[in-house]
């Protein structure tokens, strides 16, 4: 079955990513639904649209909405699927929902950048990173590679791609190029590696 206008995609892993294991041990981090920090977004494309070309293939993994597995309570209190909900394990989503694809190498989907965090130099601050400053990991062609750009206040959202914790930008939020990196040393956390 492919539909005509959305992807079909399945989960890698569970629908939550909140269980982080150090050793044997496991610990915990979230019990609650709502918070959309936990939901899963990484997911497998299973059919493409039919009604227009994409260059995300069938098999490609994907970086998408933390919407699309998310559950949620009525005013019942039921728990409910999210609105992408197909069937078991399949969900329907639009690519507007999709931002990174990976087939051999990672991909950003156009109009958007994948930003990593820069450690500050400031020793007053109590930041360990740089605020409203990144390096360009991924690009959908608009920025180079490596090249150190500002963007704008509470436009970035968060996301973890093999074990980095990196920023999604979209293009037209990117204010500035600083050009490339220079001194300037990325910034990932040792906590966003395990798990």
């Amino acid at each position: 079955m492919r539909p005509f206008k959305d992807f079909i995609v399945s989960p890698i892993g569970e629908r939550y990513n909140n269980v982080k294991k150090f050793g044997e041990k496991s610990l915990i981090l979230n019990t609650d639904i709502y918070n959309h920090e936990f939901v899963n977004r990484r997911a497998s494309v299973i059919a493409t649209p039919l009604l227009f070309s994409s260059p995300i293939k069938v098999g490609d993994e994907v970086i998408i909405h933390h919407n699309v597995f998310r559950r949620w309570n009525d005013m019942k209190g039921n728990e409910k699927n999210s609105r992408s909900y197909l069937k078991e394990n399949q969900y329907l989503i639009s690519p507007e929902q999709v931002y990174l694809y990976k087939r051999n190498k990672w991909s950003v989907v156009n109009g958007y950048t994948y930003i990593k965090p820069i450690l500050s130099n400031d020793k007053m601050s109590f930041n360990a990173e740089e605020e409203l400053m990144g390096i360009v990991k991924y690009s959908d062609g608009a920025f180079d590679i490596n090249e150190v750009v500002g963007y704008r206040p509470r436009t970035v959202v968060e996301d973890f791609v093999d074990g980095e914790r990196l920023y999604r930008v979209m293009n037209k939020f990117i204010t500035i190029k600083y050009g490339h990196k220079g001194n300037k040393k990325e910034y990932n956390p040792s906590w966003a590696q395990s798990g």
